[in-house]
Order: structure tokens, then C-alpha cells, then sequence
């Protein structure tokens, strides 16, 4: 039996995006994150975080510091009854050309595979092109960009609870 998931970037999606966060001090949950999680879970989609984060190979912040970060997270998310199936990350700079890095689909591909996720039936939400491009690789059909200015093929919205109106 296949699953439908939802994949949800982590800056500019889950948490407002100060730019390479990774001080709890620093992060700051999106409005309406918690109401729209739930949402979505309750209509039966499990939810991955798929995440680039080259702040750790550019210096910027320990792998150690991401994991910190991502434990809190991940236990505001528990309190709040929202289970996240898995997080996926890549650690590494665009310049590497890493597979797991977005626009690469390696990502979604691993939850697909590990999840037996239907991706026709998907979601990914995400703030830059590169999140819709990795989406489209690994063939989730339906994208939502909730980012500054345009993007091609992937429907546009202005705050995460908007969500709610395209996921029944």
C-alpha cells in the first residue's frame, strides 16, 4: 500500500528564514505551522522535512548544531501531536553537486523508496525554485511555493495556512 506525504522545506517553510538558522534563539516557527501540520495529518499525509543545509560546509555551523536544532524542533513538533515521518538533510555546498542536495530529487527519492510514498498523490511546499525543481524530478505532481516573486510551475501562496485551501 502506497502512502501520501506531504514534503515540506524547513527554511521559509516551517521556520522564518533569518538566513543559515541554527540557534534555537533564532528560530521562529511560521505562523499557523502547528493548525496546518495538523491539518494535513488528520487528511492522512505523512510529513517529511527535506532540507539543504550548506551552512555546515561553509563553516557557518557544526553538523552538531543542525542536530541540536533539529531535536528541539522536532520536540515542539511532539507536543504539539504532529509527527514527522523522517527529516531528511543535506549538509553539503551547491558547488559539490551532491545528488541529495535540491535541486537533486535524492531527497525525496530516499523517503519515496524507504516509505513507499505514491508521489502523484504528494505535496511539496517550498521557497525557492530549487525546491520545486527537486519536486518535479522525483515526480511529485503537486507544488506549492510559498516564496518571494515567481515561480514556474508550482502554485503560489502567501502564508502556509493557505495550504488548506489546495490539500483536502
Amino acid at each position: 500500500m502506497s502512502f501520501k506525504a506531504i514534503f515540506l522545506d524547513r527554511d521559509g517553510v516551517i521556520n522564518i528564514d533569518k538566513g543559515y538558522v541554527y540557534k534555537k534563539e533564532d528560530f521562529i516557527f511560521v505562523p499557523d505551522i502547528f493548525e496546518t501540520l495538523r491539518y494535513l495529518l488528520n487528511r492522512g499525509y505523512l510529513l517529511f522535512i527535506v532540507t539543504n543545509q550548506s551552512g555546515i560546509a561553509r563553516g557557518y555551523y557544526s553538523e552538531e548544531d543542525f542536530l541540536k536544532l533539529t531535536k528541539q524542533m522536532m520536540h515542539e513538533f511532539a507536543k504539539q501531536n504532529i509527527k514527522i515521518t523522517k527529516l531528511y538533510y543535506c549538509p553539503h555546498a551547491p558547488e559539490t553537486n551532491c545528488p541529495c542536495r535540491k535541486p537533486n530529487p535524492k531527497m525525496l527519492l530516499d523517503a519515496q523508496k524507504e516509505f513507499d510514498i505514491d508521489m502523484s498523490a504528494s505535496w511539496l511546499i517550498g521557497d525557492k525554485q530549487s525546491d520545486i525543481e527537486a519536486g518535479v524530478k522525483a515526480g511529485v505532481k503537486n507544488l506549492i511555493y510559498m516564496g518571494e516573486g515567481e515561480c514556474v510551475g508550482a502554485q503560489k501562496i502567501a502564508s502556509l495556512k493557505e495550504v488548506m485551501k489546495f490539500i483536502a
